[in-house]
């Protein structure tokens, strides 16, 4: 299908973004990569009559050092993550789970803000970025603010994110030494949403889990951090018995919803696989 018709503006900096945003008011939407918003405009399940075009602001764009953190420009593609020697040194997670994202052509367009941006469960960034600990900057009229990547996501495409405010950078804390990650994600082919994800960072200290974050993807009406499971962990070597613990308290709190990838019972059960399968993956990288 066509969509219907809009205007289209091109906005050249953050502030006029975010002055048009203002002007516009809620029949205006943000266009960073498209995957997710064109083809809801071809299927007329969105019908804005503004488009801002997030492309030709420079500022949104690159990675780069700001003390101990790493700061992602929101418009930043996959495939730039992927090329990052900051990234790749420092916060290596990202560029191995980007390398998981659908395919070349949408690792080529699709932008990490954007994925963030939609609060879709599916989406990898969301349950990626709660594991990693990471901060949000959202701009708009008011100013500049920062919120907990575990704080922002509300529910299915709800976010922390106001109409009038734009994601402008994700920042990350770098990996401390002797850290260890893993993002584990059943898909059924490649390019496909997961059945369900599993991203861990922890360390460990003499032969015990020390500190860790788990965090799930598409296992939740939104991107679900598994603080129990995370107990269940800490202090303790991990062994068979509390990787099960960890299992366990990990499926207790999913709530995904049935599709084509699954009932509720076998995507929970998958979400204990993933998380055992990334836990030990992580573990084994942290020497």
């Amino acid at each position: 299908m066509i969509p219907p018709a809009f205007d289209y503006h091109v906005p050249k900096s953050v502030g006029e973004a975010v002055a048009l945003l203002g002007r516009l008011g809620p029949d205006a939407k943000l266009l960073a990569g498209g995957h997710s918003l064109l083809p809801m405009m071809k299927l007329r399940f969105a019908q804005p009559a503004h488009l801002v075009d997030l492309n030709r602001i420079p500022e949104l764009r690159g990675v780069c050092e700001d003390g101990g953190e790493i700061v992602i420009g929101a418009m930043t593609v996959e495939n730039d993550l992927i090329a990052s020697p900051i990234l790749q040194a420092k916060v290596p997670l990202l560029p191995e789970a980007a390398r998981l994202i659908a395919d070349p052509q949408v690792r080529n367009r699709g932008t990490i803000g954007g994925d963030i941006a939609h609060g879709d469960p599916a989406n990898d960034h969301p349950a990626l970025s709660i594991a990693l600990d990471a901060t949000f900057e959202l701009e708009g009229p008011k100013g500049r603010r920062r919120v907990k990547a575990e704080a922002f996501f509300h529910g299915t495409y709800m976010t922390e994110l106001a109409e009038d405010e734009i994601l402008v950078a994700i920042r990350v804390p770098a990996f401390a030494p002797k850290t260890g990650w893993a993002y584990e994600k059943l898909k059924r082919k490649t390019g496909d949403w997961a059945t369900a994800g599993a991203a861990v960072v922890m360390g460990m200290s003499g032969g015990t889990v020390s500190r860790v974050r788990i965090a799930f993807t598409n296992v939740a009406p939104a991107a679900l951090r598994a603080t129990a499971a995370e107990q269940a962990l800490l202090g303790k070597p991990l062994d068979a018995a509390t990787l099960d613990a960890a299992a366990q308290a990990a499926m207790a709190v999913c709530d995904p919803a049935e599709d084509l990838r699954g009932d509720r019972e076998y995507k929970t059960a998958m979400a204990g696989q993933m998380v055992k399968r990334a836990l030990l993956k992580a573990a084994s990288r942290c020497a």
